[in-house]
């Protein structure tokens, strides 16, 4: 019995050991919670927002916290930013990529490349492979349409926005960059939408590592549907207008990938193309149908600027404000990088602080600048002109500490590691936008609904989603008969 007492005890002591930590003088304020080894872990996942704003409002603009055994510094000072993003042999982005990888997908690429990854998917993102991209998604989005509701049909047809945006915008978005109408033609692109979003309603916590038992078998089962799905996704030159898809297998092919790697692979690539757009989209419509002002505004620069040109520059600077602002309240990613050699962090107000080798930096863009009352006057609201001058002009310059700031939002990311579908998925949201408003009466169930809250345990994770849907009604407009 003492002896058992005794291993236990040291046990402890070697525990105790192992894990202490004090911050030292030149490093950031460190706030380690209460619970040992997790520390603040379930209130960082439960809400990164709130607990976020909470430890700004204790320590500042930079301070390091325990999560799960991990120390996080969190830098929230947009001027500051460039130190950490620029900065590519301190900071390492792919070692924190690879561990959500293997955690999410299941997916271990140990050659991967990801400067020629980027490079090819600037070339097929780009020119005239982009050109060619959004015709394709023009036409899925008016066939979708149109099979949602025929334009023979008068009665109003009711459903939830965000269900409604969110799977036409994934199957458009499947049938144009998965090669869908050749490589799968037995399988409904609604049956994959049906199986991915099992699979998106479980990724938090799939990342987190918080999975319940049976949450756990659910998404282990659906991936395994997914990847059964994705196949024969980009393998053949007739599998479907998908020609960066093809790209992208050559390129695993090259890496040494063997088939199962590369259907796990092309699964991660679904949830990277589709997994924003869409909600984007809800967003987007549920402010306009919630601000008759903003709404009005857009609809008469669409019947002015002919915006369903695909080839053509088209100006929309009041969509486009509207969609920046969506963008702001809504986009809510972390940009986090491992610190692979210890650094000094000089902040843009002189201040320098020590960041330890195997700690993580984490910057938080939706905190500050997108929601910071000092950058955005009134940052809960949604104002369709705010990135509009007086003049109708856009709107770059806005201010932090009397300082002009490079970043004032971020829903792309920045640097290196910035969104290289972002004009892609910005014309796709546009022509949606576009078709629903001119060809269809939409408007809401409810004259007097209000924007849903978001979930808040999607905050890190790109788009955020909202607790409940928008219920909408839309049937065919009878002066517009063809798109």
């Amino acid at each position: 019995m003492i002896w058992t007492i005794f291993l236990l005890f040291q046990a402890v002591l070697l525990y105790v050991v192992l894990t202490h930590r004090s911050r030292l003088k030149s490093e950031p304020p460190l706030d380690k919670g209460v619970i040992p080894w997790l520390g603040h872990a379930l209130e960082f996942g439960k809400d990164a927002a709130k607990f976020l704003n909470r430890m700004k409002l204790k320590h500042g603009d930079i301070f390091t916290v325990r999560a799960a055994g991990r120390y996080v510094t969190v830098l929230l000072d947009p001027h500051s930013y460039d130190t950490v993003i620029n900065d590519t042999d301190s900071l390492d982005f792919g070692r924190y990529a690879q561990v959500l990888m293997e955690r999410i997908f299941n997916l271990r690429l140990p050659h991967h490349q990801p400067s020629k990854e980027k490079a090819m998917m600037k070339k097929h993102f780009s020119g005239m492979n982009l050109s060619a991209l959004n015709s394709t998604m023009n036409r899925h989005l008016q066939v979708l349409l149109k099979a949602e509701m025929p334009q023979n049909q008068k009665d109003w047809k009711e459903e939830g926005l965000f269900n409604f945006s969110y799977s036409l915008l994934f199957k458009a978005g499947y049938l144009t960059l998965f090669g869908g109408e050749k490589n799968n033609n037995s399988i409904d692109p609604s049956y994959v939408y049906n199986e991915y979003k099992k699979f998106d309603s479980l990724l938090t916590k799939i990342a987190r590592g918080t999975l319940k038992p049976e949450e756990k078998r659910t998404a282990q089962n659906v991936r395994h549907k997914l990847w059964e799905l994705l196949a024969t996704a980009g393998l053949t030159e007739d599998s479907g207008l998908s020609p960066w898809l093809r790209s992208y297998r050559k390129l695993l092919q090259e890496e040494g990938a063997d088939e199962e790697t590369q259907r796990r692979a092309v699964l991660m690539q679904v949830w990277a193309t589709q997994g924003n757009v869409g909600p984007a989209a809800f967003w987007l419509l549920g402010y306009l149908l919630t601000n008759p002002e903003a709404l009005t505004a857009v609809k008469t620069e669409m019947e002015i600027s002919d915006t369903s040109l695909l080839d053509t520059p088209v100006d929309t600077p009041v969509f486009d404000s509207a969609l920046e602002e969506t963008l702001r309240l809504t986009a809510a990613p972390f940009i986090t990088r491992e610190v692979v050699q210890e650094k000094t962090l000089q902040m843009a107000n002189g201040q320098e602080y020590l960041l330890r080798k195997g700690d993580r930096v984490c910057l938080f863009p939706y905190s500050s600048p997108q929601m910071d009352p000092e950058i955005h006057h009134e940052p809960q609201i949604f104002k369709y002109d705010r990135f509009l001058n007086a003049d109708g002009s856009v709107k770059k310059d806005f201010y932090k500490a009397g300082r002009r700031l490079k970043y004032y939002t971020m829903p792309w990311g920045a640097g290196a590691n910035g969104c290289v579908g972002k004009r892609f998925a910005i014309n796709t949201i546009r022509q949606f936008v576009y078709m629903l408003l001119t060809n269809y009466d939409l408007e809401l169930c409810d004259p007097n609904a209000q924007m849903p809250e978001v979930n808040a345990s999607r905050y890190g994770f790109g788009m955020l989603q909202p607790e409940r849907d928008l219920p909408v009604r839309y049937k065919p407009r009878n002066a517009h008969q063809d798109f």
